[in-house]
């Protein structure tokens, strides 16, 4: 591959993976709409991972007589289902009940620098300077934008379901792997994961683990009432199936640690959106921290165009 390519390789990675970010953004100020309305955490999730499942269906019904998943490829899509899928959801909102939103999203944000660390003990190469210092950039200005040093719960339980969100999100980025022989297509590794992300969904809430009650049949965006159907046909397709989708073919063009940190932008753009949707209008601060979350993004770029490592060098072996 020349340089011209490798440009215009990684220019297209970060075009998804600005997209995927910018979409996952309005998850938030859209399921806070079915929380506002009565509706279980609980619930609002496997309506979103299950409509994400049923709109995937045929898509994924067609790849798979197509690519019939072996051994390995079926745990690496059972594996995606399980962490990047449910794994992520369940173990944010069992940290929100014993932390604040700021701090379980902190914690959970943390997946790039864990990513560095990783790639550190398995290529046993430090990082440059430029790399921990866009580390370092990127998470001042995430403190920056989810501001945890307000009324804030904090106890250990909390902070291992946090740790354990930001384990599950490295998941979301090292399993897609490259586009080599054998690695499953992008949307039949969604389509999988989300049917997988579905069922452990619906096992959860039978346990009790995640409660399930509906709420109100309408709810309140932007100041307009809504149907629950129409604000979930939104939540599925603008924020879930849209990034996952944007999301997987970034992760395929970019190096895992770059994508992962253009992945932070998701805080700011969620900002962006609750401003738009719920006027929740951002502060100086956060916008302070969305300028430093961007820095640190073109530190890690730069210092990966100089020693650039293939996407697939990271991606976990079934």
């Amino acid at each position: 591959m020349t340089s011209a390519q490798a440009g215009q390789r990684t220019m297209r990675g970060l075009g998804w993976a600005l997209v995927s970010a910018a979409a996952y953004g309005f998850s938030g100020p859209l399921g806070s709409t079915f929380l506002e309305a009565g509706w279980s955490p609980g619930l609002t999730t496997l309506m979103r991972i299950a409509g994400a499942a049923v709109v995937l269906a045929p898509v994924g019904v067609v790849l798979l007589m197509r690519h019939p998943l072996d051994g390995p490829n079926a745990r690496r899509v059972l594996l995606y289902g399980l962490a990047a899928v449910a794994g992520t959801q369940l173990c944010f909102f069992s940290a929100l009940q014993h932390l604040s939103v700021g701090v379980a999203l902190l914690l959970e944000f943390l997946a790039p620098v864990l990513l560095v660390g990783w790639t550190w003990l398995r290529t046993r190469r430090t990082p440059s300077v430029t790399t921990l210092a866009g580390c370092v950039v990127a998470i001042v200005g995430l403190i920056c934008v989810v501001d945890p040093f307000g009324p804030q719960r904090v106890d250990l339980v909390g902070i291992v379901w946090g740790l354990a969100s930001a384990v599950c999100v490295c998941v979301y980025f090292l399993l897609p792997g490259g586009d080599g022989e054998g690695h499953v297509p992008p949307m039949l590794m969604i389509s999988g994961g989300m049917v997988v992300g579905t069922v452990a969904l619906v096992l959860s809430g039978l346990a009790g683990f995640t409660p399930f009650h509906a709420g109100a049949p309408t709810a309140s965006l932007a100041g307009t009432a809504i149907d629950w159907w129409l604000l979930l046909a939104m939540l599925v397709v603008l924020a879930t199936v849209l990034p996952y989708v944007s999301g997987i073919l970034a992760i395929r063009l970019l190096d895992t640690r770059v994508a992962s940190f253009v992945g932070l932008s998701e805080v700011m753009f969620g900002v962006l959106a609750a401003w738009l949707l719920v006027a929740q209008i951002p502060t100086a601060m956060q916008a302070l921290g969305g300028l430093l979350i961007l820095g640190g993004i073109v530190l890690i770029r730069r210092a990966e165009k100089r020693a650039p490592a293939a996407p697939s060098e990271l991606a976990v072996e079934g």
